[in-house]
């Protein structure tokens, strides 16, 4: 993917989720050829000038200084990790390429496996799954049956039916979105990574509904969140998500799932995991 190209459109689609009279413009009663704000309003509201604008949406200033940025940024209402991704496009970073699983710390994989009751893993930079405990292969996605290069979130929640009906249609779409999300802001992050590259090739060709949601531009890390599941063996359940980076690293996440005590879901995994270690 050309980043120019993205962050124009990146900054289309944030124009185009602004009204005038949102951020305080009069419009005089203007017909208008596309939604949003035009280009001079957006400049107008960061204090820029119209040619400056014009030229960072164009991908063509690459020296923009970041005081700019900020007030670009801040006149779109961006979000900390739309911010980010903005610097990322504008100035990509320079990082080492990945051509293949990373190695997860000894200590990190004993305490992945040790929580037996409910899933736990670490994903890589753009949710590629490093290493998991049993109840993940149970309860979400068994990734010892698939090629490594397919050992992420994104290939089962878009190309794998069966992982995709445990889900209710409005729960998946949240996920989805999500995911879609988290590798859009990883690959600003690691622009020139080659499996990352392959990756987003791979779903770009296959899944229609990837596509649809890549072009929305929507960005941001993965969020504590909630997943209530049709599990064929297990029956309904209902699972808190939580999201930690180990140590000081932004490339790998753990990830783990919370049950309520006394709940359905709680009783299920525990008599699941006896009869496992039984």
């Amino acid at each position: 993917m050309d980043g120019r190209s993205e962050l124009t459109s990146f900054l289309m689609s944030r124009r185009a989720r602004l009204q005038p009279d949102q951020v305080g413009l009069t419009t005089y009663g203007d017909r208008r050829r596309v939604p949003g704000l035009r280009r001079e309003e957006l400049a107008q509201l960061a204090g820029v000038s119209v040619t400056h604008y014009v030229r960072l949406e164009q991908g063509q200033s690459r020296n923009i200084s970041a005081e700019v940025l900020d007030a670009v940024a801040a006149a779109l209402g961006l979000t900390d990790d739309e911010r980010e991704y903005l610097g990322n496009l504008v100035h990509p970073p320079q990082s080492e390429p990945s051509s293949g699983p990373t190695e997860v710390r000894t200590d990190l994989v004993h305490l992945v496996n040790s929580i037996t009751q409910a899933p736990a893993y670490i994903t890589g930079r753009y949710g590629n799954v490093l290493t998991w405990n049993p109840m993940t292969t149970t309860v979400l996605y068994d990734f010892t049956a698939v090629a490594p290069v397919l050992r992420t979130w994104t290939h089962p929640l878009f190309l794998d039916s069966d992982f995709r009906a445990m889900f209710c249609p409005a729960d998946w779409d949240e996920i989805a979105r999500y995911q879609v999300a988290f590798t859009r802001l990883a690959w600003s992050r690691h622009p020139g990574d080659p499996a990352l590259a392959t990756h987003l090739a791979s779903l770009r060709e296959h899944s229609e509904e990837f596509c649809a949601l890549w072009e929305a531009h929507q960005v941001g890390a993965w969020p504590p969140h909630r997943v209530r599941l049709d599990h064929p063996e297990l029956g309904q359940l209902e699972l808190a998500v939580e999201v930690m980076h180990p140590g000081e690293s932004r490339d790998q996440t753990f990830v783990a799932f919370v049950v309520a005590p006394g709940s359905p879901t709680e009783s299920a995994l525990r008599g699941h995991a006896v009869r496992r270690t039984g």
